[in-house]
């Protein structure tokens, strides 16, 4: 490996707020990460990567989830503290944002550990 490059570059991997916004394979790179927006495919379908098994779970998924709805939370308290806007103004502006941030978040922890994974299982089978 050449000074100065990183290891991922080296593999040629996207990094992984682009693999999780775009559901890329962590082998091939291909856009078959992702089956429903949360949910990890069983397989690839470009090269056949095993990603169910490279999948460890989510028992930070949780912990992750209630800290992004704390700081939303507290968010939205602070700006009707200072503007108090209307309550359907609010309700339809939260609604889409907490949605949208959870499912964000969660996609870029499941691809940042699910990228973990396989790299794992790839030195191990060096």
């Amino acid at each position: 490996m050449p000074d100065g490059s990183d290891q991922s570059e080296s593999k040629g991997q996207p990094g992984v707020i682009s693999a999780a916004l775009s559901g890329l394979c962590p082998r091939c790179g291909a856009r078959s990460l992702f089956d429903a927006p949360l949910r990890v495919a069983t397989r690839c379908r470009a090269c056949g990567l095993p990603l169910a098994e490279l999948e460890r779970g989510g028992r930070f998924a949780g912990l992750l989830t209630m800290s992004v709805a704390a700081l939303l939370i507290l968010i939205a308290l602070g700006i009707e503290a200072m503007w108090r806007p209307p309550l359907l103004l609010q309700a339809l502006f939260w609604a889409p944002v907490t949605v949208l941030t959870v499912i964000g978040t969660l996609r870029l922890y499941k691809t940042a550990m699910l990228y973990r994974q396989f790299e794992i299982a790839s030195e191990r089978d060096e």
